[in-house]
């Protein structure tokens, strides 16, 4: 089986094995042809001979008696022509010749009135008809041509059977009309010759032509071998074998060179030589990129981390206090984000709060994050009011500024004795709060300009008085405009809506909801941008 799958995959077998097969159906289409070319003009030449005998042995016979023989008058011409007919069908070497006269009424009978027979010709085992023997035409197609023979629609007809199915031999019967002085016809001579020389001749033939194609098979199916093994399969092995080679070591090797003298042959050992030169380098440059990828993931993780060991821990954060709850989240777009969020007590009954969204994506806006995140959480540890704190923060960062990047802020100090929250916004999104009882509501602040816009902004102060119960909810617009595969956004509206299906729910339950809820409504979109949050809950 091995051997035979070998050679079905044998490019050499296959193209001179199909070459042969294509020489073998041309010789049997070869053969086809001539035999029907052959039987053909065998067929016209008996015709055209049969027709003139036919016409030779109608002179014999007299159209104008035969009503007469057949009523027992004229019998002494009868018999002379009768024996006309016997002796000249032994002179032509035909099986029959016979006349009959054909009802005319539908052509389906006719009346014997000489036959002749001369079995020796093709030993067949005919018997004379006596005169006045009716029988019924023998088909259809003799039928149609004793009408037309006396319609004068024609000269003559013939009949070949070349496979008979009644024991006779194969022969032509040629019919033609008898007419009497009126030139009418009144019988028709009917002439059947033996076509034994036709079918004799045509094996002979057949094994002539059948001998040129098989020895012109063998010949070409040798020159094909020699020749397709030199100019064709022989440069294929070797574009197919160094292919292999290439696949398998991927490593560049000696170059394939004139292979052919056929363009398109050569084209493709060319082509392989290029694909290999230009692979190997392509390999040993993605060796390097990806070697340099790695080592910038490997930077960017380390990146990520510091990122968020820069931020303060949300778990237990202040678990020795009773007085408030914070939790806060960030989902970067990126390895890095730029957003941040911070909280830190001020001292021990004021709490700073600071959400925070860079322009960009990426390490350089993780950078200004980084940056900022410093500079907000030391000058508010100095002390003022929040709208304070951003002026000193805006016009360090604006010093400094060369990348033009900007960073909206907003940043809330909350008195925990008291409830009394300040804040001021530098462009950031407006906070939502909750009052025990009621509903979340967005608060309308009003907004500086952004931090690293232009030196000299000022930035109002906002106070909220909060009580027992009440949650501050601050977020980036990473979250309200996350958008779906139906290019939909988030909104404010979905946002108030997530919240208040979760009002009784600690701020770390309510931003996981909110993160789910998120998750929903985006699907398998890609995230755009970060998305941070930050809830506090006042507790006495």
């Amino acid at each position: 089986m091995s051997k035979l799958n070998k050679m079905r995959s044998n490019m050499s077998l296959n193209v001179i094995g199909g070459l042969t097969g294509l020489l073998v159906i041309f010789g049997f289409i070869f053969c086809l042809i001539g035999n029907i070319c052959f039987t053909n003009a065998f067929k016209s030449e008996y015709s055209s001979v049969t027709h003139h005998m036919a016409d030779s042995a109608a002179q014999y016979v007299n159209g104008n008696n035969f009503d007469k023989y057949l009523n027992g008058e004229e019998m002494q011409e009868y018999e002379e022509t009768k024996k006309a007919l016997d002796s000249t069908c032994k002179k032509l070497h035909v099986s029959l010749i016979y006349v009959i006269q054909v009802d005319q009424t539908d052509y389906g009978r006719f009346v014997s009135i000489f036959n002749s027979v001369d079995n020796t010709v093709d030993k067949s085992l005919y018997s004379p008809w006596p005169l006045g023997y009716e029988r019924k035409t023998t088909n259809e197609e003799y039928r149609r041509k004793y009408q037309a023979l006396y319609e004068n629609k024609v000269t003559f007809e013939t009949v070949f059977r070349t496979h008979t199915t009644d024991g006779q031999h194969p022969h032509i019967t040629t019919l033609v009309p008898i007419k009497n002085n009126f030139f009418e016809v009144t019988g028709i001579l009917c002439m059947q010759r033996p076509i034994k020389e036709m079918t004799d001749s045509i094996a002979p033939y057949l094994i002539s032509i059948i001998g040129s194609v098989a020895a012109m098979a063998v010949l070409l199916s040798i020159l094909a071998a020699f020749y397709f093994r030199k100019a064709v399969i022989r440069p294929i092995e070797k574009v197919s074998n160094e292919t292999t080679r290439f696949a398998k070591e991927s490593t560049l090797g000696k170059p394939l060179g004139k292979i052919s003298r056929y363009a398109v042959m050569q084209d493709l050992a060319d082509s392989i030589d290029t694909m290999e030169a230009d692979t190997v380098q392509y390999m040993e440059t993605i060796t390097a990129v990806t070697a340099e990828r790695e080592k910038i993931g490997a930077e960017l993780s380390i990146a990520s981390s510091i990122q968020f060991d820069s931020l303060p821990k949300v778990d237990g954060a202040f678990s020795d206090r009773d007085d408030f709850e914070i939790y806060a989240s960030m989902d970067p777009a990126k390895e890095v984000g730029g957003d941040f969020y911070n909280f830190f007590l001020i001292d021990d009954d004021h709490l700073a709060m600071v959400i925070a969204d860079v322009s960009g994506k990426g390490v350089p806006a993780a950078l200004f994050m980084m940056v900022t995140n410093i500079i907000v959480g030391n000058r508010a540890r100095l002390g003022g009011t929040p709208g304070e704190i951003l002026e000193f923060v805006n016009k360090n960062i604006c010093e400094h500024n060369h990348t033009g990047m900007f960073v909206t802020v907003w940043l809330g100090i909350l008195e925990l004795s008291t409830g009394k929250l300040i804040s001021a916004n530098a462009g950031h999104e407006d906070p939502i709060i909750y009052h025990k009882g009621g509903e979340y509501q967005s608060v309308k602040e009003k907004h500086g300009f952004v931090i690293g816009g232009f030196d000299g902004v000022k930035y109002p102060n906002q106070e909220i008085q909060l009580s027992k119960g009440d949650k501050i909810f601050v977020f980036t617009d990473g979250l309200s405009e996350a958008t779906n595969k139906k290019d939909q956004m988030y909104t404010i509206d979905r946002i108030l809506k997530a919240l208040n299906n979760n009002k009784d729910k600690s701020p770390k339950d309510t931003l996981e909801s909110v993160t789910k809820d998120v998750a929903k409504f985006v699907g398998d979109a890609p995230q755009f941008d970060d998305l941070t949050m930050l809830c506090v809950e006042l507790k006495k």
